[in-house]
């Protein structure tokens, strides 16, 4: 990881075209989202936090709740900071709002992100399924995990 202090915070709008900036740069075959895209989480609701080193976005991760449930929408972290805690950081946040509502949460990440799938069974995912060409276009699959509901 670069050096910086890494604050997480609620993601700003302003911060929308850096995420589709970083989008751009790390999922380039997976249909990345755009500015629009993250408009609509934002609007939608959903919650959002950024990991910020020196006031700059280096990564984001957002849920969506609903009475029943949470789904983690999305993790990113610019490759520079990858593998020194910031994703780690960033879906603790989301677990934390999950667990503050009562509420399992649900997944899908493509079979081939190793350092992906540890984490989230480090922090008590299962797998539940698997989704074959999830990701378009390029066609990789996905694991569906789930994590009970902390009701602590």
């Amino acid at each position: 990881m670069s050096a910086g202090t890494v604050t997480i915070a609620p993601l700003r709008r302003e911060d929308v075209p850096r995420c589709a900036q970083i989008e751009q740069q790390l999922f380039p075959g997976d249909d990345p989202w755009s500015e629009n895209a993250f408009r609509s989480e934002l609007d939608n609701g959903n919650f959002y936090v950024g990991a910020y080193v020196d006031g700059v976005l280096i990564g984001y991760a957002g849920l969506g709740l609903t009475d029943f449930e949470s789904s983690v929408h999305t993790i990113a972290v610019v490759t520079a900071h990858q593998g020194g805690g910031v994703g780690k950081t960033l879906l603790r946040a989301l677990l934390a709002k999950a667990d503050e509502a009562g509420l399992p949460v649900f997944l899908e990440v493509r079979t081939d992100n190793v350092p992906a799938i540890n984490l989230y069974l480090a922090h008590g995912f299962e797998h539940l399924g698997l989704r074959r060409r999830y990701y378009q276009p390029s066609g990789a699959d996905a694991y569906t995990m789930g994590r009970p509901a902390n009701r602590d």
